[in-house]
């Protein structure tokens, strides 16, 4: 399946309390065992004012669906077309 990455524009996320990400975290993981298998959480950035998710979906439509259940912003919502790191410099 596509992988995604959604950009959420939270103000001062980055200074919610350990109990506020639980919650988010919850209300996602919720959202996603009501949607099925199609849509996965798998990884998210907290940064000062936004959330950088990393998702795999079978399509954009449903990351969109999952933002609008939870109540969560979906700023940009991109599909992943490759993935580098350091060791992309040795190939």
């Amino acid at each position: 399946m596509p992988k995604f990455v959604i950009e959420r524009s939270i103000p001062h996320i980055g200074a919610a309390s350990t109990a506020d990400m639980q919650a988010i975290s919850q209300k996602s993981c919720s959202v996603l065992r009501d949607m099925g298998p199609e849509v996965q959480w798998v990884q998210s950035y907290v940064t000062g004012d936004k959330i950088y998710c990393v998702y795999i979906a079978a399509n954009e439509e449903l990351v969109r669906e999952h933002a609008r259940r939870g109540g969560f912003p979906a700023d940009s919502v991109a599909r992943v077309v490759a993935s580098i790191d350091p060791t992309t410099a040795e190939a």
